[in-house]
């Protein structure tokens, strides 16, 4: 599978370049972990250190929405389960409101609220509303799987699924299968040099 980014990298986009490098800089930890699925791998993509990071969170932003405005996604709003979707969602945000455009940023909680207002589902309604569900990183695409189901939930039309970097674990195949929906990424453990 080909990443968005390996042809922009190939066209030495500056972007998509910076952006590769600062996560290979600050995000890619290299040594044993256990992932949030239980599964053991020897590097941790710690995505949080670029999509909270002062350079790095705006390139996120304009890779993203580069790579759904190539695929031909259009959307009214962007985000994921919390807390890894969130930065993900306003970088977006920010990135088309640079280009005039207002794509609203949401964040899905693990569960709705037994208060207030009771909503799993926190920003502007997206009842009704064509969206984009995000990720930083996916190895089972569960965390996906269940943001869409809220989303769903929620009214929200799902159009797509995008994640910043994909393992290579299958967590593309499951969520296109499961959710019926497409799965983008920007970058693969290829581009990183973690093959």
């Amino acid at each position: 599978m080909t990443s968005y980014a390996a042809e922009l990298l190939k066209n030495n986009d500056d972007a998509a370049t910076r952006l590769r490098d600062l996560i290979d800089q600050h995000a890619v930890v290299r040594r044993k972990v256990t992932l949030s699925s239980g599964k053991e791998a020897d590097y941790y993509v710690d995505l949080r250190r670029v999509t909270l990071h002062h350079e790095a969170g705006p390139l996120v932003g304009e890779v993203m929405l580069k790579m759904l405005d190539a695929a031909g996604i259009s959307f009214d709003a962007a985000g994921g389960l919390t807390m890894g979707a969130d930065p993900v969602g306003t970088a977006i945000m920010h990135a088309a409101a640079g280009q005039n455009r207002a794509i609203d940023s949401f964040v899905v909680r693990k569960a709705a609220k037994s208060y207030g207002m009771g909503r799993q589902v926190e920003g502007p309604d997206i009842k009704g509303r064509k969206v984009v569900v995000l990720e930083d990183t996916s190895t089972t695409g569960g965390s996906a799987l269940q943001a869409v189901e809220g989303v769903r939930a929620a009214g929200g039309e799902v159009q797509a699924v995008a994640v910043i970097v994909d393992r290579d674990t299958g967590a593309k195949e499951r969520i296109e299968e499961e959710a019926g929906v497409p799965c983008f990424y920007a970058y693969s453990k290829d581009d990183l040099g973690l093959s």
